[in-house]
């Protein structure tokens, strides 16, 4: 795995490293590209400071570095950093974390 990125996420957003689409079925049919579905879960890579609450405080974050995360298939904003691909969701758009 590559280092991190230097990248810090603005308010209540995080950085996921999505997890790699299956390339292969369960009966073992290789998958083309167009056949295989969008990751939906994902490493959290890097966490913004939590958003401001109107009394002006910091709002909690629900997530640290290094935790697996389910989102929308759909949600957030893909970005490619060190040639590396990427999601930028903010903390509401994360469905689930995955505790091993």
């Amino acid at each position: 795995m590559s280092k991190s990125p230097t990248f810090t996420p603005i308010e209540d957003r995080v950085l996921v490293r999505p997890v790699a689409a299956e390339t292969v079925s369960p009966s073992g049919i290789v998958l083309p590209d167009s056949a295989q579905e969008k990751p939906n879960q994902g490493v959290v890579v890097a966490v913004g400071a939590g958003r401001t609450n109107p009394d002006g405080t910091r709002a909690d974050m629900p997530i640290a570095d290094g935790d697996t995360v389910v989102y929308g298939k759909y949600s957030g904003q893909e970005i490619t950093l060190n040639g590396e691909d990427f999601k930028i969701l903010r903390a509401a758009d994360l469905l689930a974390k995955i505790d091993a």
